[in-house]
C-alpha cells in the first residue's frame, strides 16, 4: 500500500493531503529512516512511525468581518455563510476571509485544520452562500472530518440551471478531478478522478430555459455540483467559470433581465445534517435563500411552468 494511503487508513484524521506534507517535510519513518516520497510501498511487517508536529501558532490576523452565527456551543460554530467571502486564506484571499472572521470571535480554534485552515472540516466556494459548520477543538474537529469522510453528514443545496432539466429526479456519477489542461478547474475528463455522486429533483421550471433544482450530495469534491450540472448540459446560473454566464442562451427577454441582475453562482447551502461530536445526536441546520436569490426567483415566479 502507498504510504501516505497507509497513513490515512491508520489515522483517519489525517487526511491524504496532510499525509504527503508529512511524508515530504520528513515527519515518517520506515524502519528508522526517514522516507520522503509519498508513493514509498509499505510492506509487511515494517514499522512506520508517524510524527504530527504541534500545530503552528497562526499568523492570520482576526478580523471584526460580520458573519452570521446560527449556532455555537463549546465544540461547533454553525455559521450562515455569505456570497462573496473565501473560507480560508490562499492565493489572492490572504485575509478577509471567514477564518479571520471566526479567529476574532473565538481564539481557540481547533488546530489540526493546519495554519491556515484552523477549524475548517469542509468548504463552499467563494461565490456559494449558506451553512457551514466549524469545529472549536480538535476532537470536534476529528470527529466531524470522520463524518465527511464517510459521508454521514446530509448536505442539501439549491441551484439555479440553465435549460429543462429533462427528468423530475436524478443522479449523477461522474468522477471528478483537476481538468487536464486548465489547473484552476475541475472536471470529469480526467484519468484520476475521485468519486462523485449528486442526487436532485426538480423543484421548479421557469419555461423551458431555467430549472431550481434541489440537490443532495453523496460526496464533497471540489466544485461537484457546478462540475456535474455543466457535464450533463445545465450549467449553473451565474457560473462563469463553468458556463453559466451564457445569458445570451435565453430566448425570453424578459428572462434575460432577470438573470443578468445575478452576479455569482445561483447556489445555497440550505441543509446541513450530522451527528454532535460530544452529544452525539443528530442535529440539523437550515437557512433560507439570501435576498439576491430569493429576490430573481420572485421575479421569476410569473414564468413558472406546472
Amino acid at each position: 500500500m502507498r504510504l501516505d494511503v497507509y497513513i490515512t487508513k491508520l489515522h483517519p484524521e489525517i487526511s491524504r493531503s496532510m499525509a504527503k506534507r508529512l511524508i515530504e517535510n520528513g515527519n515518517v519513518r520506515v524502519l528508522g529512516n526517514v522516507i520522503k516520497k509519498v508513493h514509498h510501498s509499505v510492506q509487511n511487517n515494517e514499522q512506520v512511525e508517524v510524527k504530527v508536529p504541534e500545530p503552528q501558532k497562526t499568523e492570520i490576523m482576526p478580523q471584526n468581518i460580520p458573519v452570521e452565527i446560527i449556532y455555537e456551543d463549546k465544540d461547533i460554530i454553525v455559521i450562515n455563510k455569505s456570497s462573496g467571502i473565501a473560507v480560508h486564506p490562499g492565493a489572492g484571499n490572504r485575509d478577509g476571509t471567514l477564518v479571520n472572521a471566526l479567529l476574532y470571535r473565538c481564539r481557540d480554534l481547533s488546530g489540526i485544520g493546519g495554519e491556515l485552515r484552523p477549524g475548517i472540516v469542509h468548504r463552499l466556494d467563494k461565490g456559494t452562500s449558506g451553512i457551514m459548520v466549524v469545529a472549536k477543538n480538535d476532537a470536534a474537529h476529528i470527529s466531524l472530518s470522520n463524518q465527511f469522510k464517510s459521508r454521514t453528514v446530509e448536505k442539501k443545496y439549491y441551484a439555479l440551471v440553465y435549460g429543462k432539466v429533462p427528468k423530475e429526479a436524478g443522479e449523477i456519477k461522474e468522477a471528478i478531478g483537476r481538468h487536464p489542461s486548465e489547473r484552476k478547474k475541475m472536471s470529469v475528463k480526467t484519468k484520476h478522478g475521485r468519486a462523485a455522486e449528486t442526487y436532485y429533483k426538480v423543484s421548479k421550471r421557469f419555461g423551458n430555459e431555467l430549472t431550481l433544482v434541489d440537490i443532495k450530495l453523496g460526496s464533497g469534491r471540489t466544485h461537484q455540483i457546478r462540475v456535474h450540472f455543466s457535464y450533463i448540459g445545465h450549467p449553473l446560473v451565474g457560473d462563469e467559470v463553468y458556463g453559466g454566464k451564457a445569458v445570451k442562451r435565453l430566448k425570453n427577454s424578459n428572462l434575460r433581465d432577470v438573470i443578468k441582475q445575478i452576479s455569482r453562482p445561483f447556489l445555497h447551502s440550505y441543509y446541513l445534517s450530522f451527528s454532535h461530536p460530544s452529544a452525539g445526536k443528530k442535529v440539523e441546520f437550515e437557512s433560507a435563500l439570501p435576498l439576491d436569490l430569493q429576490g430573481a426567483l420572485n421575479e421569476l415566479s410569473r414564468f413558472e411552468s406546472a
